[in-house]
């Protein structure tokens, strides 16, 4: 075992599993709960039986795509340990299938990751129907949501073995694993203490062997697990974190829609992982008191950041979630 790496045994817990589930089932008795599930058996169109890699290529098209390129498996966002790179749609997904590449931009065992954009991602959402219009007529989306709550649908591919930083989302989404297979490791909202965080990204990247002399408390996280099969449906609820692997080449779609008001979220924010409105400015007037605390010697900012701490506690802590 490598130095510094403790050996961490966190008990896996299963997520529901639903099969057949319709529109009315999921608004009364799992959406409520706010927690994740795997939805079975759901309409999905042609798309699980279309979407090769040679029916992709064609009908995807030449259109340039920007697309992440690591040496390594495990990408992570904070260290940026991958590069960004341009190539024509239907020649991304011939590469993203293969193990090994003949033509690279680093090595022959780089790997790849497709979160598709808007047309101008400085304004325009993901939206699968506009930027891959022939392909998006295979797909049927669950609606488990109301038009105008729709925010984005977002296409990803990825290499075989890929595995994706640990974030949350400020929205609901369903993750639909069109072919191929793909872990998911999920983490409580009230598990963000043990998390190691930095924005909405934890610091903990290997999940699996974790440094616990670095990310001691990353133990307690407790762990939710599921292994989605093609054709397969996640529901993650807004700021639950997740972690995927995908377990050979795998194509999916993430629909994302909001569950607050649209005037809570950010009106610039075409990626939807910008804070919701409140909790950003929030996040500023703890910083500004923060700041002021620094103004009193340490026995003096120790006492009362402590009372400030309790305070939070007794005034916006939960007792409703688990």
């Amino acid at each position: 075992m490598p130095k510094g790496i403790m050996e961490i045994k966190q008990q896996k817990i299963s997520l529901p599993e639903y099969t057949n589930v319709d529109r009315q089932t999921f608004l009364q008795d799992i959406y409520p709960l706010r927690k994740p599930v795997v939805l079975k058996g759901l309409h999905l169109g042609d798309c699980s039986t279309k979407w090769t890699v040679d029916y992709m290529s064609k009908t995807g098209g030449s259109k340039e795509v920007k697309i992440h390129v690591s040496e390594v498996p495990q990408m992570d966002f904070i260290r940026k340990n991958f590069l960004y790179r341009t190539l024509p749609f239907d020649t991304f997904v011939k590469r993203a299938a293969k193990e090994k590449h003949t033509e690279f931009f680093i090595s022959e065992n780089e790997k790849y990751y497709l979160r598709s954009l808007g047309e101008d991602p400085r304004k325009d959402i993901a939206d699968i129907s506009k930027q891959f219009p022939q392909l998006a007529t295979d797909i049927h989306v669950p609606e488990f949501f109301e038009k105008d709550q729709f925010f984005s649908s977002v296409f990803r591919i990825s290499s075989p073995g890929l595995q994706l930083w640990t974030h949350y989302d400020v929205m609901d989404n369903l993750l639909i694993q069109v072919t191929g297979k793909k872990r998911v490791v999920l983490y409580s909202p009230r598990d963000a203490p043990y998390l190691y965080l930095s924005g909405d990204k934890s610091e903990v990247l290997d999940v699996d062997n974790p440094d616990l002399v670095k990310y001691p408390l990353f133990s307690h996280a407790r762990r939710y697990e599921c292994y989605l099969e093609a054709g397969d449906v996640l529901f993650i609820p807004a700021l639950w974190f997740h972690n995927t692997v995908a377990d050979g080449f795998g194509v999916g779609v993430n629909v994302f829609w909001k569950d607050l008001p649209s005037e809570c979220y950010d009106k610039t924010d075409t990626y939807g992982n910008k804070d919701p409105c409140a909790a950003s400015r929030a996040m500023q007037i703890l910083d500004r008191a923060l700041k002021t605390l620094e103004e009193l010697p340490e026995e003096y900012k120790d006492f009362y950041a402590r009372r400030m701490v309790l305070r939070i506690q007794a005034k916006a802590y939960s007792a409703n979630y688990e």
